[in-house]
């Protein structure tokens, strides 16, 4: 995530520089061949570029309004996270009590177990996400826990798994009511619930027609753009459409940085950084002492 409102300059040269090097060649070949054989037989019309210019712009706004709604939805997402995982340790310290078939040594072992396995949880799902085979969720496994989800192709649902297993035999000895069952049982719903959206969006594609549609018509707009001004200023021509194609490919490629959410770039959502806030939350609420320090960010600029 971006941490800076101003932008340097020579970050966006360094990240857009390509789009203006293909402009140039792209303007410099439209001007050439529009004045070494087009002009002999016509003159390029004007309203050609204006006309494709208006639909373009449309559709690369609605393309960036999609891509930006898929971001947005990630992030409504782990915002849902962070509250319910705070509610979970809550619920869990606070609505399970000793019984005559549960001490409370073991009770604590197990609110430990629920509390932990949930920290692994988040960053299990974290991993998948960003396909990255990240084994840092192992700290917070029991031995036995590490065991059962070895193998697993889902490794956060099955996590869940060993959630809703350990609730149903606190309420099985009666160490929670059926009020406050019902209660982290839809936390661990609203759980899965949010990690089938994070799936859903991991898992589908944006459309690749629409970036390929774009920059195609990105291409025919400064081949219009050229040709069509070529005849008034001559080989200025080259250095106006260079500077449209580059602000057309500009916004379009800033579009594309945010279709998928949870890669670990710049723009993307701060996994690291939400993960972390979690587990420490987390840890301090069941007392540890030795807490991770939270993400730092890059230069000040971005934090992943």
């Amino acid at each position: 995530m971006l941490l800076k409102g101003n932008i340097k300059i020579g970050q966006v040269i360094s990240g857009t520089w390509k789009n203006l090097f293909f402009s140039i060649l792209t303007c410099t070949f439209a001007y050439s061949l529009n004045e070494l054989w087009l002009s002999r037989y016509f003159e390029f019309p004007s309203f050609v570029p204006a006309l494709i210019g208006t639909a373009l712009a449309f559709f690369i706004g609605f393309n960036n309004n999609q891509a930006y709604s898929r971001w947005w939805e990630a992030r409504t997402i782990w915002g849902s996270l962070v509250n319910n995982s705070r509610s979970w340790a809550r619920q869990v310290l606070n609505y399970t009590k000793p019984s005559g078939t549960l001490s409370e040594t073991k009770l604590r072992e197990i609110q430990e177990a629920l509390i932990k396995r949930h920290v692994a949880f988040l960053y299990a799902l974290k991993a998948y996400l960003r396909e990255h085979d990240d084994p840092y969720y192992r700290q917070y496994l029991s031995p036995g826990d590490s065991a059962s989800v070895s193998g697993q192709s889902n490794l956060h649902n099955a996590i869940l798994t060993l959630q809703s297993g350990d609730l149903q035999e606190l309420y099985t000895q009666k160490a929670i009511d059926g009020f406050c069952f019902m209660e982290l049982n839809r936390t661990i719903t609203t759980f899965c619930d949010d990690m089938g959206r994070c799936e859903r969006i991991r898992n589908t594609v944006f459309p690749t027609t629409y970036t390929y549609y774009s920059k195609n018509f990105i291409w025919l707009f400064i081949y219009a753009v050229t040709m069509a001004i070529g005849s008034a200023i001559g080989v200025w021509a080259i250095v106006f459409g260079a500077i449209t194609g580059y602000i057309f490919f500009t916004i379009q490629s800033l579009g594309q940085t945010l279709v998928n959410p949870f890669e670990k770039m710049p723009s993307a959502l701060p996994l690291d950084q939400i993960s972390r806030t979690i587990e420490i939350n987390l840890l301090q609420m069941l007392g540890e002492k030795d807490v991770p320090a939270p993400v730092e960010s890059v230069n000040g600029e971005y934090i992943l």
